[in-house]
Order: structure tokens, then C-alpha cells, then sequence
């Protein structure tokens, strides 16, 4: 069940997609020669006035082909015959769609089960943010300068880019007031493996560090520990009984964990790292809000994950991710699939908000992927337009075709080696 989910909300971000160049196209007047769900042979097709409509077999992707896209012909009714903006508009649209999926789902999401209220709900009292100020029920939102509007926001500045051990700047709401203050957090030198997890009954890893044992090892977060140097791990309380009756040195420790209901084991030795702390922990859970407040927040919504996917791509150009890291359909399939089934334990309500989360997940990295100026996506087409726009006009359409077929094929073997990763990942 959880694999036709997957197909129907991979289907679903790639037709409302195409449905955007689909429906810019048809308002400029540009033919649209066929609109189709899916690659391949066709298994279901339709005519209706110029449109072919079409089911095809592999549900992966979808097109919207307009009539002449990709040749010079410029007779009535093809793409090349209309101004450069109805064109950069029929373009973008797609991208521009997947933000307004991305926008209305997370309506629903919020509206039902609320936002992450960035809340500091425990402070030690003599912990270097207490002394400077800080009480439980402030609501954080700046950190080091950055902007926080909702708990998430705070945690991957802190698990991407780290904690250093300086000096913090940390600013606050209190009772309508705003507040900001500035004190060093506590830090220690100590031999780590580097992940992260919550006390209670799960064992799951919230969290790995980049760089750190496991990260290196292969390990990732959603993976479940069952073991560690032969004793059985059960849940989080087991983790930090274990850890705490046996700290860890330069031994070597072997990792036993659960992922897609295999389990794997790795021989990974802790290295020494400066562990710094924030003197605070902050909510992470859910809180309601009004009407206003879910569009605010939506919108909020939809700028962390069009952030957190350009933060990903600036560290996979900086070589603190790799092609390695990356997931295409079958890797995203695979995703949606262990939610799905894992998320089936909370009830109907939480499955649903998990499945609609995946699919903001998905919808607004579609958008931000296909802006990117490469060729053969939507954002290297734009450039070309843009270009046109600015030199009044068109590039040789032939030299523009060869670099998008270049683009095409690179295209194809990137996705090639991501498939063949994610299989390696799953089995």
C-alpha cells in the first residue's frame, strides 16, 4: 500500500507540474500537442480538440509537449511564434506550480495539526543562557543573526552548520517584547560517534553529523539501532543507559542498526570533537494557530524547504555532500513507503500529515531542482530566454538545442547513477 501512495503523490507533483506549463501554454495561445502522467508506451490516450491526453506506463514523470518547443519553426500556434515573456511565463510556470502545491498542502497540514513554535521549554538555571537572561517560555527568534520563525529552522542551523564555541547571540520574544542576548556556550571535548536521538521508546536516529563515524560509515537518520557491540538496543532510554554505563574512547564499537527492515552492521571508531551545547531545549512539537496564523505560517512553511533545498545544494557543491547522497524516484518512492508504513502506528490523522509533509517536501524541491539554470531543465531554458529578452533577440535555436541535448544526456547518466545508489541503499 504504502508503494501505490508513493506513485499516486510523485504522479500528483509531476502532472500539477506539467499542468502549469500546461495551462500558461494554452492561454497564450501556444498548442499543446499532448499532455500526458507518466513515461514510456501509452496504455490509455484521448483526443480532445489539438490535445492528445495520455496514461503512460512508467508512473514516473509526465510532459506537457507544445507544438515547435524545440525547433525554429515559428508558423501560428507553436512556442517559438509568441513574445519572449508569454514564453518565460509558459516556462516557469511549472516551477512556479509546484510552490503553489507546496503552498496549499502545507494550508492543510497547519491548519490541522498547527506549526513548530521555536519555545524554550527547559533551562538549566545555571546554564550560560540562563545567566544572560533567557526563562523557559521565551520563544526564540534569531540565532548568530539568522532569522527563526519556527523550531526546524533553529535545529538545522545548528546540525548543519554546527555549534561553535563562541560567543552566541541569541534573540527572543517575551510577553509582546523582544529581547536579545549574548553569552558563550558550554562546550567539552569528547570522543563521539555522531547522531542524534530522544529519550522514550524509539531508538530511531533523529540525526547525523556530517563528517563525524557514522555519517562516514553510511549510517542516516530514520535508521533504528538494534545493538551496539553485541547489546541489544530498544529504544532511546536504552541508548542513554547504555552510553552512560560504557563512555565511549578510541575503541572501536560495532553498530548494529534496522533500516527498511534490514539490519546492517558497521565497525566505526569515535573520534574525539569539541561538543557544544545550546543551554536550552526548545519545542519541537505542534502548536495550533489561527486562521491567519496558518497562512502566515504556511507561507513560512513553504521558505524553509525552498531554503533547506539551496542549503543542500551549496553543500553538495562544497563537497560536504555527495552524488552518493542524492535520491531520485526510486529512492523517493522508498521514502515515502517506510513513512508510510511507520507512520501507520500514530493512526489515519498522523499517516495523512506525514504523507502531505512528504509532499511539500517534494513539490518544493521539484521547483527549486527545475529553476536551477542547467540545461534541459526549465531554469536552463529560462536563461536562454532571459537572454533573448535582454539582446531583443533570439539565440541561434540550433546552438541552444545542441546545449540542451548535452544537458539531457548528462542528465540521464546523473540519474542513472542515483537510481543504482538508491538500489544500493534499499537492498
Amino acid at each position: 500500500m504504502g508503494i501505490i501512495i508513493a506513485i499516486i503523490i510523485f504522479s500528483a507533483i509531476v502532472l500539477f507540474h506539467e499542468f502549469g506549463h500546461f495551462l500558461l501554454a494554452k492561454k497564450n495561445g501556444i498548442v499543446v500537442t499532448e499532455f500526458s502522467l507518466g513515461m514510456g508506451p501509452r496504455i490509455l490516450s484521448t483526443v480532445k480538440g489539438e490535445t492528445r491526453y495520455s496514461w503512460k506506463l512508467l508512473p514516473f514523470g509526465g510532459s506537457c509537449a507544445m507544438l515547435g518547443e524545440d525547433g525554429e519553426d515559428e508558423s501560428e500556434g507553436t512556442f517559438n511564434s509568441k513574445g519572449v515573456w508569454a514564453r518565460i511565463s509558459v516556462i516557469a510556470a511549472g516551477p512556479i506550480f509546484n510552490f503553489i502545491l507546496a503552498f496549499l498542502v502545507a494550508i492543510i497540514v497547519i491548519g490541522v495539526v498547527g506549526y513548530d513554535k521555536a519555545e524554550v521549554i527547559g533551562l538549566d538555571e545555571d546554564s550560560p543562557a540562563a545567566l544572560a537572561g533567557l526563562q523557559e517560555g521565551d520563544v526564540i527568534t534569531g540565532f548568530q543573526g539568522k532569522n527563526i520563525d519556527i523550531s526546524r529552522e533553529l535545529t538545522i542551523i545548528t546540525e548543519l552548520d554546527g555549534l561553535e564555541p563562541e560567543e552566541t547571540e541569541l534573540t527572543f520574544e517575551r510577553d509582546g517584547e523582544e529581547h536579545t542576548i549574548d553569552y558563550m556556550p558550554n562546550s567539552e571535548d569528547r570522543y563521539m560517534l555522531g547522531f542524534g536521538y530522544s529519550q522514550g521508546d524509539s531508538s530511531v536516529i533523529n540525526s547525523v553529523s556530517l563528517g563525524l563515524p557514522l555519517d562516514e560509515a553510511g549510517v542516516q537518520a530514520g535508521d533504528k539501532v538494534t545493538a551496539i557491540n553485541g547489546t541489544a538496543i530498544n529504544s532511546g532510554d536504552e541508548l542513554a543507559a547504555y552510553f552512560e554505563e560504557h563512555p565511549m574512547g578510541e575503541e572501536i564499537i560495532t553498530f548494529e542498526y534496522e533500516r527498511n527492515g534490514k539490519v546492517k552492521s558497521v565497525e566505526v571508531t569515535p573520534k574525539m570533537t569539541t561538543y557544544t551545547t545550546l543551554g536550552f531545549s526548545y519545542n519541537s512539537g505542534r502548536v495550533k494557530t489561527s486562521a491567519i496564523g496558518t497562512l502566515k505560517y504556511s507561507a513560512i512553511e513553504l521558505k524553509y524547504w525552498v531554503k533547506l533545498v539551496y542549503k543542500s545544494l551549496y553543500m553538495l557543491v562544497k563537497g560536504q555532500f555527495s552524488v552518493q547522497d542524492l535520491s531520485g524516484p526510486v529512492g523517493v518512492v522508498d521514502v515515502i513507503d517506510t513513512t508510510y508504513n511507520e507512520a501507520r502506528q500514530d493512526g489515519v490523522l498522523m499517516t495523512w500529515m506525514n504523507m502531505l509533509n512528504l509532499v511539500i517536501l517534494l513539490s518544493a524541491n521539484l521547483g527549486v531542482m527545475n529553476l536551477l539554470p542547467l540545461p534541459a531543465l526549465d531554469g536552463g531554458r529560462l536563461v536562454f530566454l532571459i537572454i533573448e529578452a535582454i539582446r531583443g533577440k533570439a539565440v541561434n535555436r540550433e546552438v541552444e538545442g545542441m546545449v540542451h541535448f548535452a544537458g539531457l544526456v548528462l542528465l540521464m547518466i546523473l540519474m542513472v547513477v542515483i537510481m543504482y545508489n538508491d538500489i544500493m541503499r534499499i537492498f
